[in-house]
């Protein structure tokens, strides 16, 4: 179910976002035992580059990613580790 749920991710995150670069990482197996993954959520890593996120800070790139995912935040996702940037912040970041 999870890499279904990461496609999931992937997908609506694009739609919502048209990002240059966008990498789902499904970490659920890091999890086994868990709370969160006993009761079906699972645990996802996220890095998403797209010019949506110009001119907001982390926590409103947050609060417009988990809008995107909508419905799945409550019962497909306990975890999203998110790293989401401006494609000139992606470029300093490997490019320091």
């Amino acid at each position: 179910m999870s890499a279904e749920a990461a496609e999931r991710i992937r997908l609506r995150l694009s739609e919502a976002f048209a990002p240059d670069e966008i990498e789902v990482r499904d970490d659920s197996a890091l999890h086994a035992g868990h709370a969160g993954a006993r009761s079906g959520g699972g645990h996802y890593g996220l890095r998403i580059v797209a010019s949506a996120f110009a001119g907001h800070g982390t926590v409103a790139r947050h609060r417009m990613i988990y809008e995107a995912l909508g419905d799945m935040m409550k019962k497909d996702i306990h975890a999203l580790a998110i790293k989401a940037m401006t494609a000139d912040e992606a470029t300093q970041a490997t490019h320091p």
